[in-house]
């Protein structure tokens, strides 16, 4: 089994990190779908990832350094939790969204958190990386009174599910 990167490279060292169609949707599900157990993550797998991928893509994502896990005592759940590195990703998942949005066939309810994260740019994206160091780090937000942007995303995804997938505006 290989220590380190392929090479030197930075692009080729995220892409053995990242690379993985299933460790980025895990990453997502995590990020906006405030999912932290095994058993949600894969009961609200909207692309259904398989128990054992998801099992094998958590690991991966610990080992890492992208995620956490704490292990709970018998009978509880593991709680994971995305590190600094993991809440960095934010930007690269707002770009990958932003050239879904561009390139691909989506559906409306799923695509409307990716134009609310390209419309509202990196002042959103450093909000939203703040209030994921709140609930997964616990370091207070340094600006308390601006609204929460994960409060923004999900009403914004909830207003596209209740009028049928209809694009929203921010």
């Amino acid at each position: 089994m290989r220590e380190g990167p392929r090479s030197g490279c930075p692009i080729n060292a995220a892409v053995e990190a990242l690379g993985d169609r299933w460790s980025l949707i895990v990453l997502r599900d995590i990020m906006f779908g405030g999912l932290r157990h095994f058993r949600e993550l894969l009961a609200n797998s909207k692309e259904g990832i398989a128990s054992n991928i998801l099992s094998s893509r958590l690991k991966a994502l610990v080992a890492g350094g992208l995620l956490t896990q704490e292990e709970a005592g018998r009978g509880r759940r593991a709680t994971y939790s995305l590190t600094e590195a993991g809440i960095e990703t934010v930007p690269i998942m707002a770009a990958l969204g932003s050239w879904g949005l561009r390139h691909r066939d989506t559906t409306p309810e799923l695509r409307v958190r990716a134009q609310l994260m390209e419309d509202g740019g990196p002042a959103l994206w450093a909000d939203f990386m703040d209030e994921l160091r709140e609930i997964h780090l616990g370091i207070p937000r340094p600006h308390p009174d601006r609204p929460r942007a994960t409060d923004r995303l999900r009403e914004a995804y909830e207003r596209a599910v209740a009028e049928g997938g209809a694009a929203v505006a921010p």
